[in-house]
């Protein structure tokens, strides 16, 4: 039987570990942290904007399970906040079980806290990796999920520091890059001609550190947006991965999502300030998250691959999430974490590999980000579905709409419906 050992826990990783399992192999999931999802463990948001139509897509071609977990786990559906509209926010304190459960009971063998420090290579070809314990690992094929985030140093220099955020790299180690070890040169984003990385779009506060009125607008609506007096106005947008969120009601507003935490749509926001700020006289963080200082700086290590996400330079190694460029969100992440776990059994098993096509949002997404990897224009950019310069691109070709029987029809025309259940 096939053996593929995927290195990163996070939405991608766990996506990779499902789609090798439907197509019938053995599948190793190595997580440097204790607890699975990585930024997904405060992230929350799906469906809003064409992120909708994404989700559907990969539903109709046999991908859908994590939607589908989040679907069950929603604290809300259909959610308007400034820009985006039929958002469904997950519960981040539940997600982590729920997938870990839907994993363990597909067969997929999980080992935390293996931190990947060595690569063993023949010639091109990635025979194992070794965490710190020693512990090797073998493969037939490996999928890089390791993302793109810190390490500390990076966060320090490009951002304000360490901002102790979920990632926990001063507890369990900084992200090391699989692709890097294995000798492929990894690419950076550039938000200046100076300046590499972006920070992260969003923090989490207590929501009971807030007034009762916050509170109860979170719980019945899911949303709450609080003007922000000129003089306490802090701008942070310019500096987002998420330039999705990089619009004037973000800086004019606290925009808060209730996510089992209270999401705060920027990257981070003085405590003395946000305190002056009426219902959140007595806000505070969620520990150990530093959100009054920073955030985690991310887009520091994004492979060179095709559009089958097969990293250059290595014959058996594959990549998604942001490891696979840039990329931002957790249906992005899926989307093509699925895609390089269904291609690395196609690979491990002699068979065409496969590119998913322009006609859908995912293919053309996966083949627009590679093609500004590959010319180094647009670099300074982050694509999603869900807003900024990719959903304009899928607005303008007709391929956002949130009519899932045409989704499915598209799926279906193109010969596609249910690939990634199917056991090769």
């Amino acid at each position: 039987m096939v053996e593929v050992v995927v290195i990163g826990g996070g939405w991608s990783g766990c996506a990779a570990a499902v789609s090798v399992k439907k197509a019938g192999g053995r599948v190793t999931l190595l997580e440097r942290t204790d607890m699975l999802l990585g930024t997904g463990l405060v992230g929350g948001i799906m469906r809003n904007n064409g992120r909708f139509t994404a989700a559907e897509e990969m539903i109709a071609l046999g991908g859908g399970d994590l939607f589908q977990i989040c679907d069950r786990t929603a604290k809300h559906t259909n959610v308007d906040f400034p820009g985006h509209q039929h958002a469904l926010l997950y519960d981040v304190v539940r997600i982590h079980s729920m997938v870990l459960n839907h994993l363990t009971q597909l067969g997929v063998k999980i080992v935390f806290q293996a931190r990947v420090r060595n690569v063993s290579m023949d010639g091109q070809t990635l025979l194992a990796v070794q965490d710190e314990q020693g512990r090797e690992f073998h493969g037939d094929v490996f999928i890089d999920a390791t993302g793109t985030a810190g390490p500390q140093a990076n966060c320090t220099r490009y951002g304000n520091g360490c901002a102790m955020c979920i990632l926990r790299c001063p507890s369990f180690g900084g992200r090391v890059s699989i692709a890097a070890l294995a000798g492929v040169k990894e690419t950076a984003a550039k938000k200046t001609k100076d300046r590499v990385g972006a920070m992260s779009g969003s923090c989490k506060l207590n929501k009971e550190s807030l007034s009762e009125e916050i509170q109860q607008q979170l719980n019945e609506k899911g949303a709450a947006v609080i003007p922000v007096p000129e003089k306490w106005k802090e701008d942070h947008l310019s500096i987002k991965a998420c330039q999705q969120y990089n619009l004037a009601p973000f800086k004019d507003n606290i925009v808060l999502l209730d996510t089992g935490h209270a999401k705060l749509m920027t990257p981070f926001f003085t405590l003395e300030g946000l305190r002056k700020i009426p219902g959140f006289e007595n806000a505070r963080y969620e520990d150990p998250c530093a959100g009054g200082k920073g955030n985690s700086m991310r887009f520091f290590a994004m492979a060179p691959r095709d559009n089958s996400l097969h990293v250059h330079g290595v014959d058996n190694l594959f990549c998604c999430g942001e490891k696979a460029g840039l990329l931002v969100g957790h249906t992005e992440a899926i989307s093509t974490g699925t895609l390089a776990g269904h291609n690395s059994m196609r690979y491990a098993l002699g068979m065409d590999l496969l590119e998913l096509p322009s006609q859908l949002a995912v293919g053309d997404m996966i083949a627009q980000t590679k093609e500004v990897m590959d010319t180094g224009q647009g670099l300074n950019q982050q694509y999603t579905f869900s807003g900024s310069v990719y959903f304009d691109r899928m607005t303008k070709r007709g391929m956002y709409t949130t009519n899932v029987d045409d989704i499915r029809q598209r799926v279906e025309r193109l010969g596609l419906t249910n690939i990634f259940q199917k056991k090769l």
